[in-house]
């Protein structure tokens, strides 16, 4: 036997060959995971008939077994106590002393796995590679003990096989889909490619121009609904197709951070962009100038999803971003967003009061417009006319009048606050305040009786003051007009599955919190890494919150020489909690990381 080839261990009590609802049960029953008289009051006639189309551990898995509980315990409440598929797939790994693998395909080389075994080959074996290099190559199975392949891929590759046990209903979705968007990517190379090989730099720009890449090819159109789809169930709220000279990349924004997920031929992602172009209604024809437009479809599961599209020439074809919208969290409540039950208080009565501006502060990315949509979704009651002056329009809502920026035909945020002015309105979201036009024109909608929200790109809640003033905007009106300024920021929030108890960096701690102790209690946590959060060890994306209500005395101190750090000081002891310390509070219940919260304060970054 070759000496890099690594032999699987015995499996104990399982024999040889592919697995049966009848021999599962009979081990299960051995390894104390289930009773006899379990398995006498569910009955398994039949099953072993049905496994040669349908996976035993799947038909175990539908009967729904209690497991077996330890003398004297009580069965936890609901179907938490049921053996679930994932929980038989463990089982099973562990009882042939293989490791057990949740598929990640973001962590796949689709192309690289596909072009080890065929289509037909894999489904028959039950298998799947899942990783590969010049030494190893690593299979996800579900028949662990049916392993008469391995002979054939060792002579054939030449590498050290690893096996890993994956869940069979995982299995065969990510072979149908591996393997079917490979074989689209070379339909489309084939259809779209001519023999000279790679094309250069001027035949990419020529194949733009005539229009030669096919964004109706039932291929690109298979590779776009992957895409959209594939997106949507990693969790990102952005994709972007990057075209390059040779091979291009289409990489998603997870929880902040980018992953490059799948590659294609430059031809390929040319004509998946103008797939995308066509279903977001953009000028096809149109190639040498940044184009925006949307996309509304539907998940999965049955739920709406808005994508807006943005694109813009390179030097390689038009890249595309689409960023996708939740409708669900903008109407999440405030705690759901991060905020505490004080400043959940504090903000519903800012932006309650029947005039005046509440600004929100941040960087881009870090959760403005989902607070601003989570708010006006609460505040447009039927009495209530809301209107919104956007650029773009981030998500379509049935409960808003929005209106849509064009600077060229001069709708400008200025001259779009001065529309709305005349349509009767209670509530304006201006998308941002950029100028000292936009700015003059969001005071006189709160000094005429009106409730403005916009947002404004400041580092903290009081440099909003002097952000105000450098635009040109009077001391007197700031005073009189601005009602609150809220900065956020998002951070990476630990994955509950793996994060475990940490000691407390102290060094750490006193640049977040100053020389504030640990609070009793605290709980720090670091990240780890599972299976559920693709070994980063985060999971979803919680906010900080500065929140500075404007009080008599903050009034008082707003004047045409307002310095930063002197007006900062006031409000830190009129009750200013600051991102650092709404960060410190994450860290100490154990929701974040120091290192985290770091990451997104002003100065820290």
């Amino acid at each position: 036997m070759d000496p890099r080839i690594r032999p699987a261990p015995r499996p104990i009590g399982l024999p040889p060959g592919r697995l049966t609802v009848a021999g599962l049960l009979q081990d299960m029953q051995a390894s104390g995971l289930i009773t006899a008289e379990t398995l006498k009051k569910k009955g398994t006639a039949g099953l072993d008939a049905r496994s040669s189309e349908v996976h035993p551990l799947v038909l175990i898995a539908d009967m729904k077994l209690p497991r077996r509980l330890p003398p004297g315990s009580e069965p936890p409440a609901g179907s938490a106590n049921e053996l679930d598929l994932e929980t038989l797939t463990q089982w099973l790994a562990e009882r042939c002393q293989l490791p057990y693998l949740r598929i990640d395909p973001t962590k796949i080389e689709v192309g690289a796995v596909t072009e080890l075994m065929s289509l037909a080959y894999a489904q028959r074996h039950r298998i799947l590679p899942v990783s590969v290099d010049a030494q190893r190559l690593r299979i996800a199975t579900s028949e662990p003990r049916a392993l008469s392949w391995q002979s054939d891929l060792r002579n054939l590759l030449r590498r050290e096989i690893e096996l890993c046990v994956v869940s069979p209903l995982d299995l065969s979705r990510y072979t149908l889909e591996f393997f079917g968007v490979t074989r689209s990517l070379r339909g489309a190379r084939e259809a779209k490619q001519d023999s000279t090989g790679l094309p250069n730099f001027e035949q990419l720009v020529e194949l733009g121009k005539a229009g030669d890449l096919g964004s109706d090819d039932q291929h690109i159109v298979h590779i776009v609904d992957w895409l959209l789809q594939f997106a949507n169930e990693q969790r990102a709220s952005d994709i972007h197709l990057e075209p390059r000279r040779g091979t291009s990349k289409v990489r998603f924004r997870i929880d902040g951070e980018l992953h490059k997920v799948f590659e294609m031929p430059t031809p390929v992602m040319i004509a998946v962009v103008s797939r995308i172009k066509v279903l977001g209604r953009m000028d096809l024809a149109e190639r040498r100038r940044p184009q925006d437009g949307r996309i509304k479809t539907r998940s999965p599961t049955g739920r709406e999803v808005e994508m807006r599209l943005s694109t813009m020439p390179t030097a390689f074809g038009e890249k595309c971003v689409c960023r996708l919208f939740d409708p669900d969290t903008a109407l999440k409540p405030l705690e759901a967003l991060g905020f505490s039950d004080r400043e959940a208080a504090t903000w519903n009565d800012l932006t309650q009061r029947p005039h005046g501006i509440v600004l929100v502060t941040g960087p881009t990315g870090s959760g403005k417009t989902t607070t601003l949509y989570s708010t006006l979704q609460r505040l447009a009651t039927p009495d209530v006319n809301v209107c919104t002056v956007e650029d773009p329009i981030e998500m379509i809502a049935p409960e808003f009048n929005q209106m849509q920026v064009q600077n060229n035909i001069d709708l400008t945020f200025a001259s779009g606050v001065r529309t709305l002015l005349r349509q009767d309105p209670d509530i304006i979201m201006i998308g941002e305040i950029r100028d000292l036009e936009t700015a003059q024109m969001a005071i006189q909608a709160s000094l005429t009786g009106h409730l403005v929200l916009s947002t404004l790109h400041t580092n903290d809640a009081p440099s909003a003051i002097t952000r105000l003033l450098d635009l040109g905007v009077p001391h007197y009106l700031i005073a009189s007009t601005l009602n609150g300024v809220l900065a956020q920021r998002l951070v990476r929030t630990l994955c509950d599955r793996c994060r475990a108890p940490a000691p407390i960096d102290l060094d750490a701690w006193q640049l977040v919190a100053g020389p504030a102790p640990l609070p009793p209690g605290s709980t720090p946590m670091r990240s780890v890494g599972c299976i559920d959060c693709r070994q980063t060890g985060y999971r979803g994306r919680v906010g900080l919150y500065e929140l500075m209500p404007l009080n008599p005395v903050l009034r008082a101190q707003i004047n045409a020489h307002t310095e930063l750090e002197s007006f900062t000081r006031v409000a830190r002891e009129q009750g200013l909690r600051t991102l650092a310390e709404a960060g410190a509070e994450h860290v100490a219940r154990g929701r974040t990381t120091l290192a985290e919260v770091l990451s997104v304060l002003p100065g820290h970054a």
